[in-house]
This record gives structure tokens, sequence and C-alpha cells, in this order.
């Protein structure tokens, strides 16, 4: 049986320190379920002593009836030379109601000095005193032990008094805190192995990212005797971020065996990282391990040949065990391979020496030069690969349009889309208003097209990218657009390249809406569901 590594979350708290996110208590609330799902065991919702948000959000969360996660509210240690019962800060935490207390307290002698400015000693019965009186309120209580990795390397031997005071007051975890990010991996692990000689309660890791080691430092106190992770997802948190969980999870559970959530809560984890980064308006990352979309893209032509024949040629794990999956990127370093792949993905028979495969790479290597870009424009490029071998009914063709802006002083501007199509060989010519250029002319092609496509009224922008492709060709350089749209079951991607911004929207918004009429016809053959993996078992 794999030795069990308990996930203890706090996107929720320290995640929200991070620069550029602020989550709303119903923010919270969302991603508190998201993270019960995937089966984390501990959720660290705030500070209840430090704003009124999240005591509302404490309050909230007894409503949502989690199946897997404890909620844990954050806190210190008593302030010098007061009665645990008389601190507001340790009160708190007893009046939201909590199972489980998260608090910290300090192991630098450095900082007791210069921070906190008490005694050594005073110190300790603060440590002692806050954890025994939340363990005689019946609370479960883990002790962050701060800045426990410089403590430990200034003077081991009061850090070591710390913790052994958290321990004789009775806590449930110690929890070792690389507070400022700064230690390395074989530093780690000497140091929670030493802890763990020194103490009988179960061990935490709570690593920073300062030095882009805190994936690597949560996995060397793991492999040191450390049986609970503290991070949040996709690393978010103060300055350079927390371990990210992302990277935790599925480095100890696929790599090392430990089991930290269910191999069914392992395959949502890509989901639960992007629905985190879009809650907090967060950019993800494309190259961000295991869930970014780029985690297992294949862009060269000679690694695609190879994951054809095994995808364990250039994949470390199948991508679906956390719930990603494979992508080939076809691009002006793309050979045949690629497109063999994409043509199979859409269930196409694709012949490695047929004429027509060479003149369609041609073809997309042209583009690129003249500034197209396919890796982020999946719709687009399969609306190419389906008109190179017929397999796409040209349901309608732009004929003309016309775009009039009016703007008068001291009133906001006009915008107006007049649009001629051919639709099943009628002329159909409408016109709608918009909020700009871009949106007037999506609302005038929709008008036209709706009448025979009903199935458009479901369809809509989730957002606009242009890219300037030469800068300095100043105004008139050319432009590089990308549109993604959805239908509420599924999003993808469009481009369209020109020296006019409207122009370019345009092609990209007519890709946008003949991909969208693909509809339930539309079919997507996963390679990847039946192959074999050498090492590796799917699920």
């Amino acid at each position: 049986m794999a030795n069990i590594v308990k996930i203890f979350d706090t996107t929720l708290r320290d995640g929200t320190q991070g620069e550029g996110i602020s989550l709303s208590v119903e923010d919270k609330m969302k991603i508190a379920l998201k993270l019960d799902a995937l089966g984390v065991h501990y959720i660290e919702g705030g500070w209840p002593g430090s704003n009124n948000k999240d005591i509302e959000f404490f309050n909230r969360v007894k409503e949502l009836n989690l199946q897997h996660a404890k909620v844990t509210a954050f806190g210190s240690t008593r302030r010098k030379d007061t009665l645990p019962e008389q601190d507001a800060n340790l009160n708190r935490i007893l009046e939201v109601g909590v199972p489980v207390a998260t608090i910290f307290g300090k192991s630098w002698d450095f900082h007791v000095h210069k921070a906190i400015q008490t005694t050594l000693e005073e110190n300790l019965n603060m440590i002692y005193d806050s954890v025994r009186y939340l363990k005689s309120n019946g609370l479960e209580v883990i002790y962050d032990a701060e800045h426990f990795f410089d403590g430990y390397k200034n003077n081991a031997d009061y850090a070591l008094k710390t913790i052994k005071k958290a321990e004789e007051a009775g806590a449930d975890w110690i929890v070792l805190c690389d507070t400022n990010g700064g230690s390395l991996p074989h530093e780690v692990s000497e140091i929670v192995a030493a802890v763990k000689q020194a103490v009988s309660v179960p061990i935490g890791i709570h690593a920073h990212n300062d030095c882009e080691l805190g994936v690597a430092n949560s996995v060397a106190a793991v492999m040191a005797g450390a049986t609970q992770v503290q991070g949040t997802i996709n690393g978010f948190g103060e300055r350079c971020g927390n371990a990210n969980l992302c990277s935790v999870i599925p480095n100890l559970q696929l790599k090392l065996n430990y089991e930290c959530v269910s191999a069914e809560q392992l395959e949502t984890l890509t989901s639960v990282a992007r629905y985190v980064s879009e809650i907090a308006n967060m950019h993800l990352p494309v190259n961000q391990a295991f869930v970014g979309s780029a985690a297992f893209a294949h862009k060269g032509g000679i690694h695609v040949s190879a994951i054809l024949r095994n995808p364990s040629t250039y994949e470390h794990i199948a991508p679906e065990l956390v719930g990603n999956k494979q992508r080939v990127l076809v691009s002006e370093l793309a050979g045949q391979s690629n497109l063999v792949f994409k043509a199979q993905e859409l269930g196409l028979d694709f012949d490695n020496n047929n004429q027509q495969s060479r003149q369609l790479i041609e073809q997309i290597k042209e583009m690129e030069h003249q500034g197209y870009q396919f890796e982020g424009a999946d719709a687009t490029l399969e609306l190419l690969i389906r008109d190179a071998y017929g397999q796409q009914e040209e349901l309608f063709t732009l004929e003309s349009f016309k775009i009039l802006v009016a703007k008068h002083a001291n009133q906001a501007s006009v915008t107006e889309a007049i649009v001629k199509l051919n639709v099943n060989g009628q002329t159909v010519y409408n016109a709608a208003e918009g909020n700009g250029p871009v949106n007037a002319l999506d609302n005038a092609l929709r008008k036209c097209l709706v009448e025979y496509y009903p199935e458009l009224r479901n369809m809509h922008l989730n957002d606009y990218k242009v890219r300037v492709l030469d800068e300095k060709d100043n105004t008139a350089a050319k432009v590089r657009v990308l549109i993604e749209s959805t239908d509420f079951d599924t999003t993808w991607s469009t481009v369209g390249v020109s020296g006019n911004v409207i122009e370019a929207s345009c092609d990209a918004l007519i890709d946008s809406l003949r991909y969208a009429l693909l509809g339930k016809e539309r079919t997507t053959i996963q390679i990847g569901e039946q192959r074999e993996r050498v090492g590796v078992v799917n699920h």
C-alpha cells in the first residue's frame, strides 16, 4: 500500500497574497468546492482575525457540505505578555467554528528579537499557551513553524525547542516553513530528517518558491519523512508564490508512488487548475508542468513521428492521468507527421505520399510566414485541413462588408457594420450596430446567418486578442487577431492576419462561425485513448 501524504491547500489564504489576486467570498466558495472534489485534505480559508471577508467565508462555507476536506482557519500565537483567553486572534478562530486551527509562531531567534521584540523564553511560552488553548477547546491544531529552516541554520538548538513546545502542548501537526523560500533541496532533506528524530508528531512542509524550488523542496521533505504538504493551486502566493500543488501532487503520486488523492480525482487536476486560474483572473502559463496547454504539445516533425509510434518517446506520463491531453502543433517546423496526427484526430484518411498533403503543409508554412499562427488556433487549422480534403461544405461566403464609425463632440461613438453574404446561393444583406467595429461586424454576420442556422444563437465570443507582428511599421504594421468562441459545450480559437485589423478580425470571425456550424457532425478521434505506454498505466 502506498504511503499517504495529506494535502493542505492554502490558495484561499496564502494564495490571495499574490500580486493581482483578489477573491470575493463567492469566488472562495466556488474554489472550495473544486478543491474538495479534487480530494485535498485541508482547505485553509483565511485569517478571521484580520478581515471581515474571511469571517463571512467561514460562516458560509458550512453550507457547502464538503465531502473530503476539513476547513481550517489561520492565525498567530498569542501576543506577548497576554493570556491566550484574552487574545482576540485566537478567540476569533474559536468563534468561526472550524474543526481545525492553523497557527504560526517564531522559530528563528533573530525574528524573536527583531520582529516581535520579546525574549526567547516568552516566545516558547507563547507557542505552548496558544496550542494548548486551542486544543483545550476541542480543535485539531496544525502548528506552522515560521522561518524554521532559516532559524535551524542559525540556531538549531532553539529552533528545535520551539517545535518541541508545540508538541508538548498537544499539536497534531508540526509544519516546517521555508517562509523566505531560500532553502535548497538538500538542506530541506537533511533538516526534515533531523526533526523527524527529535519529535514524534507528524511533520509537514510549507515551501515558498523564491528560488524556483518550492516543488522540489516539498518533494524532498516528503522523501525525508514529511507526511503533509502545504501549497496552492498554480503556485499562487506572495512574491514568487508558494509550492505549486498542481506539480507536487502528480510528482508524488505518479513518480514516487505516494497516495495524495484518488486516481479519478487526479484526472480532474487540469480542469481544477484552469478553473482556479479563471476565477482568480490570472493567466495560466501554457508551459506550466502537467496542467498547461503546452505540457504535452509537440511541434517538431521528428517528435511527432515518434509519438505516433509510441507516445512515451516524448511524454513522461500519459497526459490523461492528470486530465490533460496530447496536442500536435502544426507550423513551419512541422512535417507530414504533424498533419497525419491532426488528420487522424478529425477522422480523415491521410496518405503520407499524397501530393495533397505536401501541398497543404506548404500552404501552412507560407501562411505562417505571412504571420498566421495555428498553435493557438486549432479551429482555423481544422477548417484548412477539411477544405484541402473536400470535407467542408461551403455554407456561406462573404461578398463584402462596410464599417461606419460616427463620432460627435461630447457624444459616444456609434459603429455600424453592413454585411453582404451568399448563403446557400442567396444574397443576404444585413446591418447591425455594436460598441466597436468588431462587435458590430459580429452582430451583422449573425443577423445574416441565424435565420438559416439558428444554432448560432448559442455561440458567443469569449476572448479577442490583437498582436502587432512588426512594430517597426508603426500604425501600418500587419496584425494577427486571435478570437476564442464558445457554444457552452466547447471552446475553439480562430485566427486572421492582415495589415487591416478589421479585415483580420473579419477573417477570424468567419472561421469561428464556420467552425460552429460543423456542429454535432464534427467528430474528434482522440488518438491517445487506446494507446499503450511503457511503464505507465492508463486510467
